[in-house]
């Protein structure tokens, strides 16, 4: 059981010795544990079935996926949801399919068809709308997403038939290929007499926060003069967090609970591109009571400070003039919590 060095405050530890008939605690957890989220369920949905697997106290995600796209979700537990913001703004890479020659109302195959066009594109032609459409771009959010106007999301003018106007974002592709996967047969039509559905194509693309992905999908049709609709999409990478590294809710659910926690990375993970400073036990007290810190520091507007024996992560800061000044701060309770979970999972990997 993980220690609680605070009296009378909540346990962190996953395993519990409760009744039967009493309701187990929530439990105080901090880290971040990605997951890969199933087609089907909304981010928030699969936030709130791993939040009541691990009965923790405090959790969110960064950055939302559509129901219908699967891939990686980074969920964050406690102290790490402070961090949470910054992981908003990482590059995000994704896998999708597109149906050339089917134009659908949503932009993918929720949608009603409402246009089909011949398709007649060469393998020149698709590597040169991939370049055209690397780099800077402006890009029109979809009616079909999650921003909101006038305190409406677009998506519930678009049930109700209205469209609204959209201002151009400024994106940034980053990379972007596209492999033709071929015609296939439209619904209904048997083997032997198969008519043309469409042609498929896979998108790769590295892109900045903001893109969409279905828009992206619908423009390269159009480029193409054949539109297009998403029939498939997956994040295999956000920020420095791939695919390899997720669990799936099926995986977590065979888990026991300590194997789940085994899982969860510490809250620093988010902070991987910050510049780190560390402070002795005097300076690591004054700096997480929000005094300025003086030292021999470069200018830097990300700073992860830490203290030492032991090395405890503190908070975020920044650097102006040699002064270290707070952000974002872990509390005590927090930092030592940390610090009991950390100390568990060392434990249990030498038995």
């Amino acid at each position: 059981m993980i220690a609680n060095t605070n009296t009378g405050s909540k346990g962190s530890g996953l395993s519990l010795n409760v009744g039967t008939a009493q309701r187990k605690p929530k439990l105080s957890l901090h880290g971040v544990l990605l997951l890969d989220k199933p087609i089907g369920l909304s981010s928030n949905d699969a936030l709130q079935k791993v939040k009541r697997l691990l009965r923790a106290e405090k959790a969110g995600h960064t950055g939302t996926l559509d129901p219908l796209a699967t891939g990686v979700l980074p969920i964050c537990f406690g102290a790490a949801t402070k961090f949470s913001q910054l992981h908003l703004d990482a590059d995000k890479t994704y896998e999708a399919v597109a149906l050339l020659g089917v134009k659908t109302s949503t932009g993918d195959s929720e949608g009603d068809v409402i246009q089909r066009r011949p398709v007649n594109v060469s393998a020149q032609q698709l590597s040169d709308v991939a370049v055209q459409f690397t780099g800077n771009l402006e890009q029109i959010p979809p009616m079909y997403s999650a921003l909101k106007k006038e305190g409406r999301a677009l998506y519930e003018y678009a049930r109700e038939g209205i469209v609204v106007e959209r201002v151009a974002r400024s994106i940034v592709i980053r990379s972007l290929s596209i492999t033709d996967l071929g015609e296939v047969p439209a619904e209904g039509a048997d083997d032997a007499n198969a008519k043309s559905g469409g042609r498929k194509i896979l998108i790769r693309v590295r892109c900045s926060k903001g893109t969409y992905i279905r828009t992206l999908a619908e423009d390269i049709g159009e480029a193409l003069g054949c539109g297009a609709s998403l029939t498939a999409l997956r994040r295999t990478v956000t920020g420095e967090f791939d695919e390899s590294e997720c669990y799936t809710l099926d995986e977590l659910t065979r888990m026991e609970p300590r194997e789940i926690l085994s899982c969860i990375k510490a809250p620093e993970v988010l902070l991987a591109d910050h510049m780190v400073i560390e402070l002795d036990s005097v300076e690591a007290g004054k700096f997480l009571s929000g005094l300025r810190r003086r030292g021999d520091w470069p200018n830097c507007n990300k700073v992860v400070v830490y203290g030492t024996n032991p090395r405890a992560l503190l908070g975020t800061a920044h650097v102006v003039g040699g002064e270290l000044i707070s952000q974002r701060l872990l509390n005590v309770n927090e930092i030592q919590t940390i610090l009991d979970q950390t100390l568990e999972k060392q434990n249990d990997t030498s038995n």
